[in-house]
This record gives C-alpha cells, structure tokens and sequence, in this order.
C-alpha cells in the first residue's frame, strides 16, 4: 500500500465527470487499498478516485464503523434533511454548512464486482453523498 497525493481545489480533475469502472482487477485492488491508506493518513472520512487522480467512479467511506467501498455508486432513495459543516481533503481548512438528505439507499459494486446495497443516515449518508458528488465534479462549496 503507499499514500497517494491528494488533489487539491484547482486542479481541472476535481471538476470533470468520472466515467464508469469496468474491470474488477488486481490493479483496482491496489488503487482501493492506497487510498484507504491515504484517506486514513489524512484523518479524513471519505476519498473519491478523482482526488488521487482517478477518473473512474469509485469512492470509499469510514465514519468510525468500518471502511465502505463504492464502485460505480448510484443513489436509490433519499428522505429527511440535515444540515452540518462539512470539509474536504481537497479544500484543506476550509468548512461549511451544507443540506444534504438524512436518509438514503445506495447501490454499488464491491472491489469483486459484486453488486449490493447500504443504507445510511445522518454522517455516514452525508460522506457518502459528499463522495458521490465528487464522482461527478461536484464539490460541497457548490451545495453552500
């Protein structure tokens, strides 16, 4: 495993749409565990593929109760509202309020290919909404 640079706010990747993963292979593997590692080295919650770089959809996701891998991730449902600060490993020292669902369900694909679903509420479905947006060039300073 080895830590990856982090993208910074600026750079053109941050902004461009990510196109779909279609091999589930040793080299996604590898991609998947440096960027655990990276986003654990930052003490950051979430990292999308385009923050190291990557132009595929996969993110993953750790708010304390396990690390969550999301290949090629689509939103199912969401309900509720909740408003909180949020940050980003992009956008270093930088925080704001942003409203996002409370509740949502999410299908994805395992590191395998296998496809499954999470639901989540409250900070784990704000991470993940947060990693999905990057997906498609979003940022959360455009949800402010």
């Amino acid at each position: 495993m080895a830590i990856r640079n982090i993208v910074k706010i600026g750079d053109d990747i941050l902004r461009k749409v990510c196109r779909t993963q279609l091999k589930f292979d040793e080299h996604l593997h590898q991609i998947l565990d440096d960027m655990a590692e990276t986003m654990y080295a930052a003490d950051g919650v979430g990292l999308a593929a385009p923050q190291v770089g990557i132009l595929r959809r996969y993110c993953i996701v750790d708010v304390g109760d396990g690390l969550i891998e999301l290949i090629n991730p689509v939103l199912l449902e969401s309900s509720g509202e909740q408003t909180g600060q949020e940050g980003c490993l992009s956008i270093p020292d930088k925080y704001s309020e942003v409203t996002r669902p409370m509740n949502i369900k999410v299908r994805a694909q395992d590191r395998f290919g296998k496809t499954f679903e999470v639901t989540a509420s409250e900070l784990k479905a704000r991470a993940i909404l947060h990693e999905m947006d990057h997906l498609d060039g979003v940022l959360y300073i455009d949800r402010v």
